[in-house]
């Protein structure tokens, strides 16, 4: 089964991709099933109706998915091209400790197929810009990175899978820190993740990005493994045509070679177990 589970497109602030371009695209390289998973990021971005005023960087509003017209748009899809490819519905929530209401009250509006939880951001300031990093140690980013993480998967569950896990690596420009200096975090997050019934992703974005590991890297998936995690999902973290549908195959190559029997897809946020 060919599928991406980690799709952006104009609904996310960073993307230009139009959807029915993706599927088209999706469907010409006969791909059976899609997940949409457009940003949502609050504490650093707002939603279109707030009554606050949105924040622009450049010319691009810092905003959420337009929630309404985003379901809107995926119903008629599915119904459009059903029997070329299944759709589902997804978003991807870049969750903070302070932000978790936010995301309690979205969760429960609309059905969800399948949610990615990221860590975009600590205390509202940005990995990618560099702004939680500075004025801190290597080994104080990292830290409270995971330390935000274990907090998050502790007070909040409606999701599916990990998103990226170990994304500071791809903004850190100190270079990779040592795996097993944060392994008793990881270990924690895993365990949380594990006993909850929740996955992780493996994000092939790191071939663009040009990292020398996977993400999350090799040493996780390994750990995750040796604790009995079975749920796994497949992304490429498309923005951009280029991006879509990339490297899926050689990932599940690589998931067999550690272990893994499965990877998984979601509907109505249950996993389906597919051989790899």
């Amino acid at each position: 089964m060919f599928t991406d589970y980690h799709v952006h497109t104009d609904f996310s602030c960073d993307s230009t991709y139009p959807m029915e371009q993706v599927l088209k695209d999706a469907i010409a390289m006969q791909m059976e099933e899609i997940c949409f998973t457009d940003h949502v990021d609050y504490g650093v971005q707002q939603d279109w109706d707030s009554p606050h005023p949105i924040k622009y960087r450049e010319n691009e509003a810092l905003v959420n998915v337009n929630y309404p017209l985003y379901v809107s748009k995926i119903k008629e899809f599915q119904s459009k091209y059903a029997g070329q490819i299944k759709i589902k519905m997804g978003l991807e929530f870049g969750v903070q400790t302070h932000t978790i209401p936010q995301y309690e009250s979205l969760f429960a509006k609309y059905p969800f197929d399948f949610i990615i939880l990221s860590i975009h951001q600590v205390n509202d300031q940005e990995f990618w810009t560099q702004e939680f990093q500075e004025k801190r140690s290597q080994k104080e980013y990292n830290e409270q990175y995971y330390e935000e993480m274990l907090n998050v998967v502790k007070m909040y569950q409606n999701y599916s899978v990990l998103g990226h896990m170990d994304l500071m690596n791809r903004y850190d420009i100190k270079g990779i820190y040592p795996f097993k200096k944060v392994e008793p975090l990881i270990s924690e997050i895993l365990k949380v993740v594990i006993e909850n019934g929740k996955g992780l992703e493996l994000n092939t974005s790191y071939h663009r990005y040009g990292l020398q590991d996977t993400t999350p890297s090799l040493d996780i998936l390994k750990l995750y493994r040796k604790m009995g995690g079975e749920i796994i999902t497949i992304g490429s973290d498309s923005h951009k045509p280029e991006h879509l549908g990339t490297y899926i195959d050689e990932a599940r190559e690589l998931l067999k070679d550690l272990g893994f029997r499965f990877f998984c897809t979601y509907d109505k946020m249950q996993p389906t177990y597919h051989p790899l």
